[in-house]
């Protein structure tokens, strides 16, 4: 099956060209090795009306299947990528960022400050990742072949054999 990826970085520094977006790059080059095929990308300000919209297009015109976020998940008072997130998303799959922030506590105690979401808009996975490049790989890595599963099932009329072994 084809999958298809957009990335969207939420910085207001990235745009407004003061600082060079170093995340969202690293996550398409990961997703490109995923067999991802990365058909949208860009770079928005921590505004949650804009990265609501961004986020609708998308999952709902551009039909994009895995929608990565990079930035705005943090403590700071513009850090509204979570709630953007969780006001488009039609059901939410909180063991996705459960399963990032665990790997994350592995590697530095401070993954547990991390606001990531996840959820379902259609048939599109929307997954919001940290804005350091390092982090933002780090989260992706631990969730990238089993989202697979979650989009094949997205994709599916029924079920899509939950019940097979994994490989």
């Amino acid at each position: 099956m084809a999958y298809t990826a957009a990335v969207i970085t939420v910085s207001d520094k990235g745009a407004r060209g003061e600082r060079e977006d170093k995340s969202g790059p690293a996550l398409c080059a990961l997703a490109l090795e995923h067999d991802y095929d990365v058909v949208y990308t860009s770079i928005i300000p921590d505004e949650q009306e804009r990265i609501k919209a961004e986020l609708v297009r998308c999952c709902d015109e551009l039909g994009v299947r895995l929608v990565l976020t990079t930035g705005g998940t943090g403590f700071s008072p513009r850090d509204v990528t979570p709630e953007a997130t969780m006001a488009v998303v039609q059901r939410a799959t909180p063991g996705i960022p459960e399963l990032m922030r665990a790997e994350s506590m592995k590697i530095t105690p401070r993954g547990c400050l991390s606001r990531s979401t996840a959820g379902i808009r259609g048939r599109s996975l929307i997954i919001n990742l940290p804005g350091s490049p390092k982090a933002a790989k780090e989260n992706l890595l631990a969730v990238i072949e089993p989202i697979k599963h979650g989009l094949d099932m997205l994709a599916s009329e029924g079920s899509a054999d939950c019940a097979a072994p994994e490989k």
